[in-house]
């Protein structure tokens, strides 16, 4: 997260481009808005393109409850060779014969579910201290970690026997690495498998149809607050409401069998995140005084 001049709650979609990393598109969005405070809900690695949530202002207390949303993907996985990055970055090395399609999808069909993902080599994830990819980098054989990641699908939308080509359109949960997934597959398929692009489609219910490309953010652009948490139940505030809210006190009026997080909106626009327990709900995250 960046700190600088106090703008108005916004999350703004951009559409990253391949090339930069998330770091330097959030980075690129702050200097658009005049040094704001900014920050991303989920990166994205430099090859690939696709929609990156970015939050601004006070906008940014609500990360949390944004990073963990399922994301989806058009993956491009090319079979019959591998990568030792998972991705075009590489180097490259030959597999095997490309499978027939009917494999395949049986294959696909095997990573949906809960499983134990371990992480790529090249990661940034820190292992006793230190980046995993610096580690990889310098040769050493370090035991990678493994998260458990959920896939709810991993349909084909396309697949070219004789080149290798899949086009696979992937829902997965927060932190799942979909490049580890394509190295998965292909190991399982014999044959060797990378991803070789890589477009996120949507993040929760926001899709990247709604983006914008990072050199066209400018003052006032993007959605409330709210919309980024079209996932999560939602009150209406009136006016005293909104103003005990402010000040942080609870209010009744929880959604019927509402258990968690809650929107709670005054005059169309986010003013808080309420925890809802007992008919009650509890102010956790406010953004505005």
């Amino acid at each position: 997260m960046g700190k600088g001049v106090d703008v108005p709650a916004r999350a703004i979609l951009v559409d990253k481009p391949a090339g930069p990393t998330s770091h330097d598109v959030v980075a690129a969005v702050r200097r658009a808005l005049g040094g704001a405070r900014t920050g991303h809900t989920g990166t994205l690695d430099p090859f690939a393109t696709g929609l990156l949530v970015v939050l601004v202002g006070r906008a940014t207390r609500i990360a949390p409850f944004v990073s963990g949303l399922h994301k989806t993907y058009l993956a491009g996985i090319r079979l019959g060779a591998r990568s030792a990055s998972g991705d075009p970055e590489g180097p490259i090395s030959p597999g095997g014969a490309p499978p027939e399609e009917a494999a395949l999808r049986a294959a696909l069909d095997g990573l949906v579910g809960e499983s134990e993902q371990r992480v790529p080599a090249l990661s940034a994830v820190k292992v006793e201290g230190e980046r995993l990819y610096a580690r990889t980098r310098r040769g050493e054989q370090v035991e990678r970690p493994t998260r458990t990641v959920v896939v709810e699908r991993a349909d084909l939308v396309s697949y070219d026997v004789v080149t290798g080509h899949a086009i696979v359109d992937i829902r997965c949960g927060s932190g799942t690495y979909v490049r580890q997934l394509a190295a998965d597959l292909g190991d399982h398929l014999g044959c060797g498998g990378y991803c070789h692009d890589l477009r996120r489609t949507e993040v929760g219910t926001m899709s990247v149809e709604a983006a914008i490309p990072p050199d066209e953010v400018s003052p006032g652009c993007g959605i409330d607050p709210a919309e980024a948490l079209g996932h999560i139940a939602r009150v209406d505030l009136d006016q005293h409401e909104a103003r005990e809210v402010r000040h942080g006190r609870p209010i009744p009026g929880a959604p019927d069998g509402a258990v968690g997080p809650v929107a709670l909106v005054s005059a169309g626009a986010l003013l808080a995140v309420a925890e809802a327990s007992d008919g009650v709900l509890q102010p956790r995250v406010v953004l505005a005084g």
